[in-house]
């Protein structure tokens, strides 16, 4: 196949990916450790864990996992926040050859319940606020060991102590729960603390993590990333972001504010992993939703690396404490999880002189996929160029490749791809092509220079009277109106054209009417494009890392 993003690689930047001698995450951990071990790792509400303790911390952890009979392979559940104890058991779990099942810490029971069933995780490790969600339903799944976390168990006796009780007493976040049998977080890391720490064989085709999607058009299924994904999602994004950092002529090291939460795969690659990859200093934010707490752990940090979703970047941008961020230095501020909309990536740029890069990835894809140059210097309304290792299809329904800049489903393949949904062998053939290519339901077209531009999810697209409507070009261009915050198209059931367009609004000025949504409407879209519908409503349905749910906009519609 031809591959014309080649010619549009920045300067000095490879379209191949070598996995080097690296057999697995491990290794690439143990090399950050000797390479920087007095560096900051991580920073959160205050308190530094510098590289040479995150190492010692998640030995500890991985020696009292294989003391408690974990064998390699076994999945263990992480239910954590994005406080110091994250990183320790990611790395702690990785260490001991078991399996990483990442968790949201907000899931009702029944999604819970859900997630550890399918994972089969016999270990759950969870911050103590939500143990009461893991009592309701933990008997009926197969863990078997449960580790309780505090919120200050890593911050230092005496700050550790006020924040435990401020969290408990004060702000009352921790409902009672039973959990009979589990072990407190620092109990593990001393009990681990003198072992000496069992070396497995584990190959870059060892499972490393069960990703789960996040179920936005459906079950949520886990993804199986191999160590082979995620060696190859850090060293293709190690490359992609050098441009970026030689033209800001940053060379020591550099700050990331991890603002998304690390149980999502697009942070836990772009600022976890990726972070202990170049030995940067990552800013854990433990409620991105909380944006005075955000700003405040920002304030004191010069921000060289910001990857974060359309929606947090507009909710900064209307703080009336932005400008107490520091961003002089910011070398790239990455795009991905949604559609970045022109509006927002206009302001961005103009309040921080960085240009957002916009990106795309997947669950399934180990967050790699495209992405723009990190040397651009505005906004380009596109997904960019495949990253190193990455090879890009369009293709229709039959699988063909489509030619001539025609849209179709994006197919993606390359180390970073998943080998396959956790215990659903079934739906290998529906979601890869006979020659590897992972379908990822997302339309696209890709220009003759190799740039991808997202039309909009497969099963988001709008059936107008046989024409194909697609939702994100509808926002683009009601968001366009500076009296919206935030909107989303659906289809909904219509008699004579089979589905219509209905636009869901939220205000940025209570004077907005119907009348002027319309009108901008009438100017920029063909009529069947146009909404027939619309609704102001004072939020929309999002998920945990900011992601507008359609699908649940449209099931009332649909009952």
């Amino acid at each position: 196949m031809t591959k014309p993003w080649t010619e549009s690689y920045p300067p000095g930047v490879s379209t191949e990916l070598e996995l080097g001698d690296y057999s697995s995450v491990v290794d690439v951990m143990d090399e950050s450790f000797r390479r920087f071990p007095d560096r900051v790792a991580y920073v959160c509400m205050g308190r530094e864990l510098t590289f040479r303790q995150l190492d010692a911390a998640s030995r500890a952890l991985a020696v009292w996992l294989q003391e408690q009979g974990a064998k390699p392979g076994d999945r263990v559940a992480i239910m954590l926040p994005n406080i110091l104890q994250f990183p320790v058991v990611l790395a702690g779990v990785l260490r001991a050859a078991c399996v990483a099942v990442p968790v949201n810490p907000l899931y009702t029971a029944r999604e819970l319940q859900h997630q550890l069933d399918d994972s089969g995780a016999t270990v759950a490790i969870v911050l103590e606020n939500f143990a009461g969600t893991l009592e309701e339903i933990i008997g009926k799944t197969s863990v078997e060991r449960v580790v309780v976390a505090s919120m200050g168990d890593m911050l230092g006796l005496a700050k550790g102590s006020m924040v435990n009780f401020a969290v408990r007493h004060v702000k009352k976040l921790v409902p009672g729960y039973r959990l009979p049998g589990h072990v407190r977080f620092n109990a593990v890391l001393r009990s681990g603390k003198s072992g000496a720490l069992k070396k497995h064989d584990c190959s870059l085709l060892s499972i490393a993590i069960l990703q789960y999607t996040g179920g936005t058009t459906g079950v949520s299924k886990g993804a199986i990333l191999l160590h082979r994904c995620l060696v190859g999602s850090m060293l293709a994004s190690e490359q992609w972001m050098q441009p970026a950092l030689q033209r800001k002529g940053l060379h020591g090291q550099a700050t990331v504010m991890c603002a998304l939460p690390l149980y999502h795969v697009f942070s836990l690659v772009a600022c976890g992993l990726l972070g202990m990859r170049i030995g940067a200093k990552n800013i854990l934010v433990p409620n991105p939703r909380d944006l005075n707490a955000l700003i405040d752990a920002a304030v004191p940090h010069k921000i060289h690396l910001f990857p974060a979703v359309n929606t947090l970047y507009q909710a900064l941008l209307a703080h009336p404490r932005f400008r107490e961020l520091d961003f002089s230095e910011l070398a790239i501020a990455v795009g991905g999880g949604m559609a970045v909309q022109s509006r927002v990536a206009r302001d961005w740029l103009q309040a921080t002189g960085a240009p957002v890069v916009e990106a795309y990835g997947l669950s399934e894809t180990a967050a790699g996929g495209t992405s723009n140059r990190t040397d651009i210097d505005s906004f380009t309304g596109t997904i960019g160029l495949p990253v190193p290792g990455i090879e890009i299809r369009i293709v229709d329904d039959s699988g063909n490749e489509v030619s001539g800049g025609a849209p179709g489903e994006i197919a993606i393949k390359g180390p970073q791809v998943m080998a396959g949904y956790w215990r659903r062998r079934d739906d290998h053939n529906q979601v890869f092509t006979p020659d590897g290519y992972f379908k990822t339901g997302d339309i696209g077209i890709m220009d003759t220079s190799g740039f991808v531009r997202i039309v909009d999810r497969k099963k988001d697209m709008i059936l107008v009277s046989g024409f194909n409507v697609y939702p994100n070009e509808i926002e683009e261009v009601v968001s366009r109106h500076p009296g919206v915050l935030e909107c989303a198209a659906v289809g909904v059931p219509d008699e004579k054209a089979g589905e219509a367009v209905k636009v869901y609004i939220v205000k940025r000025d209570p004077q907005l009417a119907e009348s002027d949504i319309l009108a901008l409407c009438s100017q920029h879209l063909t009529r069947y494009k146009q909404p027939r519908y619309i609704e102001f409503r004072d939020s929309l349905p999002k998920t945990n890392v900011g992601k507008i749910l359609r699908r649940e906009l449209r099931q009332p519609v649909a009952a």
